[in-house]
């Protein structure tokens, strides 16, 4: 399938994946409440920790590997079957070690962390990484849906009150073990399973363990941010701080969308040494990328005061605020994520992803405790700023006599301006109509998709007129 086809039905599946928590946020928000919210987010953040130790770094390794090695069938089979092998073990020891967390260290928790357990279960039968090293992206996307609507049904039926927070709980750890069993199908006559010995199945786990430091360190300031609030601020602050990153990793979504689609296509065309067409790639996906996540950025950080209490209830006031200088971690996340997915890991240097990342949860780590005992959740705010913004620049650092960085911060200031101008157009709008009400808000946002669009479209006229190349 065309990279341009698998990006249309990833997109479209990242887009359906941040549109159900949105749908869903403000039904949960007024049903539990703030402290429901937080209790929830807490034992879905422990959850997330131990699926990750489970899946170590095969999200990264698991694609790339299949992608070098799929034009050989015989090849193929003994790389998938060596690293299921090596995963099986892994997930089965992280799921027994969940286990050990949810009788033994869990406390008002307990019973929503009881009821995530299939979420470590499907740990076990997890092939998303075989599909997309593949390029098969058709089924991950539509059978997934299909799953999490059903899911989406039954938490509106079955939810009622902060007391069904473990109907939640089990409908979605249920929806992920079936959206993965389902995607499993799919590889029948793709690829077979041989059993391979276990010397070659552990040859695996150190690479995979090399970028499960790297999953781990993202994990601590995208999900231990939230635990430390939770711990440190109360459960009310964790619940309007969940709120607001719900909002900005949902649309982050697209980022990740494109970014998996091309590392295993950049992949495949490293190994057969396509190095000018690698580079145009990388530069059209940097364009693209920086024009997405800045639109969303300003657009965002415009509307996020009114928008909060709208959409989550009056309680969640504050996660508006929070939101609008959460909202810029969108860009550097973006620009770390091309540099990532078709610089760093297509070419198997591992350990410059890994450096980045573990600099930015170091930072993390030290502004969130310096900050959050004063501040509560703006100081997770300004953790989660600082980090995502070191990310980017330890690859800057490492990567700069390498790529053309300064084209690429050329994009940057160019759509930032243009964002720039849209959220002056769009707070100047808002002034001018009657506060909070989803009709200024509607007009907020439509006056934002506008002046973008035409002032991106005149920028990209010039480009061409000049002889370079726009995103699209």
């Amino acid at each position: 399938m065309s990279t341009k086809k698998n990006a249309a039905y990833n997109v479209a599946y990242r887009m359906f994946s941040v549109l159900l928590p949105i749908v869903t946020a403000p039904y949960l928000s007024r049903v539990c409440g703030t402290d429901g919210v937080g209790l929830y987010s807490d034992a879905w953040t422990m959850s997330e920790i131990f699926c990750l130790i489970g899946m170590l770094g095969l999200a990264d390794y698991g694609v790339r590997t299949i992608a070098q090695v799929r034009d050989s069938r015989e090849d193929l089979d003994r790389t998938f079957s060596g690293i299921w092998q090596m995963q099986l073990m892994v997930a089965g020891l992280a799921l027994l070690a969940w286990l050990g967390y949810v009788f033994l260290v869990a406390g008002e928790e307990k019973t929503i962390a009881l009821h995530l357990t299939m979420m470590s279960v499907s740990c076990l039968c997890s092939f998303d990484w075989c599909l997309m090293g593949l390029d098969i992206f058709k089924p991950i996307a539509l059978r997934n849906t299909a799953v999490k609507l059903a899911a989406m049904a039954c938490v509106f039926i079955f939810v009622k009150s902060k007391n069904d927070l473990w109907i939640y709980a089990f409908v979605w750890s249920l929806a992920t073990l079936l959206g993965n069993l389902s995607c499993a199908v799919t590889l029948k006559g793709k690829v077979t399973y041989r059993r391979v010995s276990l010397k070659e199945s552990l040859k695996h786990l150190r690479p995979c363990a090399v970028l499960f430091i790297s999953v781990m360190a993202v994990s601590i300031y995208r999900k231990m941010d939230k635990v430390m609030v939770y711990n440190i601020a109360g459960k009310d602050q964790n619940g309007l701080y969940e709120n607001a990153e719900k909002i900005i990793y949902c649309l982050s979504g697209f980022i990740s969308a494109i970014g998996t689609v091309m590392m295993p296509k950049i992949s495949h065309m490293q190994k057969n040494g396509e190095t000018e067409k690698i580079a145009r790639h990388i530069d059209k996906s940097m364009d693209l990328i920086i024009c997405m996540v800045s639109a969303m950025a300003f657009g965002v950080a415009a509307v996020a005061d009114r928008f909060a209490p709208l959409f989550f209830g009056e309680a969640f006031r504050y996660s508006g605020t929070l939101m609008a200088p959460l909202a810029f971690t969108l860009i550097m996340i973006g620009f770390a994520n091309v540099i990532r997915t078709q610089v760093v890991l297509p070419q198997k240097r591992d350990h410059i992803f890994v450096k980045s990342v573990c600099c930015g949860a170091v930072v993390n780590l030290i502004v969130n405790a310096c900050l959050i005992p004063s501040m509560q959740s703006m100081g997770a705010v300004i953790g989660t700023l600082l980090a995502e913004f070191t990310v980017p620049l330890v690859q800057f650092i490492l990567l700069r006599k390498e790529l053309p960085y300064k084209r690429y911060l050329g994009y940057v200031g160019l759509y930032a301006l243009i964002g720039g101008i849209m959220l002056a157009c769009v707070r100047l709008v808002g002034s001018l109509l009657p506060a909070e009400s989803w009709f200024s808000l509607g007009v907020m946002t439509l006056t934002g998709i506008v002046v973008y669009s035409v002032l991106c479209l005149i920028l990209w006229q010039i480009k061409k007129k000049s002889g370079q190349s726009a995103p699209l």
